[in-house]
This record gives C-alpha cells, structure tokens and sequence, in this order.
C-alpha cells in the first residue's frame, strides 16, 4: 500500500512542478513581450517649442524633436504610441491618452500636472500684472498642489497600472524657468523670477512623492536644465514670445535632446 501512495505523492508534486514551471514560463514570456513604448502628457512630452510638428497631430502640436520621439527613433521599441498633447490635464489623460496602453507595454512615460496648477495663468499674470499679484497667484497655484493635484495625479497614475501593469512607468517633472541674477535686464523682477523657481520646485516635489507612492520612477530635468534657463544666455527654454505666445516657456528642440532626453534615458 505504500508504493501507490508514494507513486501519487511523486505524481501530485511533479504536476505542481510543471504548473510552477508552466506558469514562470509564461509570465517571463510576458515580460518580454511588454516592450512597447507609450508616451503621455502635455505640452512639454507633445514638444511644444520644439518645431517639426506631425501635421496629423493637429493642435496637441506633438513633435520629431520631442524627447519621446527621440527616444523611440533610438532605441526602436516593439511599439511606439505618441499621445502627449498640448494643454493636457489630468483629466485629458485619462480621457484620451490612455488606449495604447495594455499588457504589451514594457515603458511610459509622462509628464502631468503643470496645467492643473494653473501654470498658463500664473505665467500671464506676473507677466502683465503686479508683482503683488504674481506673487498671490503663485500662492494660489501651490495651495492646489497641496489640496487637489495630489488626488488628481493618483487618480492618473493607478489607470496607468491597470492598463499598464507591466509597465515600467517614469514620471517627468518640469524646469525652473529662469537663472537668478542672469542677463536679463527687462522683464519680469528678480523676486518674481525667484517665486517661480520656488513654484517649480515645489510641484516637482509633489509630483515626486505621488510618482514614488505608485512604484513610478521620477526623471527630474532641473539638473540637465541648470546652466541653461531663461537668462542664462544660452537658454533652453522659449521666453515670452508675442509672435507665438504658445511656445512660451517651452523646451526648445535643444532643451528636449539636451535636457529631457537625457532625464528620460536614465530613468529607463
């Protein structure tokens, strides 16, 4: 009697082995199947100051200069989806960027949140109102970051691990805008120039720590930019611009392979 149950107990663990085996042979098969690339965002991942738009992309304005297009052209992932758009929200993302995303996607990356934060405006209003005001709207703007955008940016970031789930995902942050006591003479004041830093440093901040919360990699661009602000005389960075008030404040194609790209590649 002892035989046959030793004989079933070899059959039972041998067919655990291969169910185990099996199953490891799948998810390693999977794994290396997840190796499209999906590029998501706003402005400043579309490339907006960059130039060479794709016509088909229509007013998301999304360029061959932008880092992900760079990126792609590299590197030749399996896949490449390119659906940054320009004045993208949290809630444009998870409206009409995220389709591409599925079990075959190995990398995204993102960039989110200055425009919740109302950077359009906070830049309008210390451009053409007081410094008092620039200085108010600022405060508004990271009293958001504190409150809302958290909630906002969470809500992004798990769709993206649902959809995504063998996704290595790297969140983006933004520059600072201007070297203080640079070679602008006109413009903006010193400490209007400096409270935008500041506003720039502190939505990196929160977009890190929600970024890391979710397992995402953070890539920040202030360290590839430094040297190279509004200001410094050779910017990376558009400054206002009357002709084409849209690319102001956006990466040049030179801030995008210089500054972004770099960011991107040692995140990956």
């Amino acid at each position: 009697m002892r035989r046959p149950r030793f004989s079933a107990y070899m059959t039972s663990l041998l067919l655990a082995v291969g169910l185990a085996l099996t199953g490891a042979a799948a998810a390693q098969a999977q794994t290396a199947a997840a190796t499209g690339y999906v590029a998501l965002g706003d402005s400043y991942s579309s490339g907006v100051g960059a130039g060479s738009y794709i016509s088909s992309s229509g007013s998301c304005n999304r360029s061959t200069k932008a880092y992900p297009y760079l990126w792609n052209a590299a590197h030749s992932p399996s896949s490449f989806d390119f659906t940054a758009c320009s004045g993208a929200r949290t809630g444009d993302v998870l409206a009409n960027q995220l389709g591409p995303l599925g079990s075959s996607t190995g990398l995204v990356s993102i960039t989110i949140g200055g425009n919740d934060a109302g950077f359009s405006d906070v830049m309008t209003t210390c451009v053409l109102q007081s410094e008092s005001n620039c200085l108010a709207r600022i405060a508004t703007a990271k009293a958001y970051v504190d409150s809302t955008l958290p909630g906002k940016l969470d809500s992004v970031y798990s769709a993206i691990s649902a959809k995504a789930p063998a996704a290595h995902v790297v969140v983006i942050g933004y520059p600072r805008f201007y070297k203080l006591n640079g070679s602008c003479l006109t413009g903006l004041s010193e400490n209007e120039r400096s409270a935008i830093n500041g506003a720039a440093d502190y939505l990196d901040s929160a977009i890190a720590a929600r970024a890391g919360a979710h397992g995402f990699t953070f890539a920040d661009v202030r360290g590839t930019f430094t040297g190279h602000e509004i200001c410094s005389g050779s910017a990376w960075l558009h400054s206002l611009n009357w002709l084409d008030i849209g690319v102001s404040y956006h990466p040049t194609a030179s801030g995008h392979s210089g500054g972004y790209l770099p960011a991107f590649s040692g995140a990956v």
